[in-house]
């Protein structure tokens, strides 16, 4: 987990051959859907560093 500018968090998980990573809104945990994406975004990359800057790029340029 990597925290974004304090309200949001990024994770990642290795997926087959390659790495993905989410955006999740801090503290908002559901208890059904622990960590799910927030607006259902999900990056690809070929490391797990990869895919997070990915991830770190989109909230940046995006509303988050």
């Amino acid at each position: 987990m990597t925290p974004v500018g304090g309200s949001y968090e990024i994770r990642s998980a290795a997926h087959g051959p390659h790495w993905i990573a989410w955006i999740v809104r801090a503290g908002t945990d559901q208890p059904d859907r622990p960590g799910s994406p927030d607006r259902a975004v999900v990056l690809v990359g070929e490391t797990q560093e990869e895919a997070e800057a990915r991830a770190r790029l989109f909230a940046e340029q995006s509303s988050y």
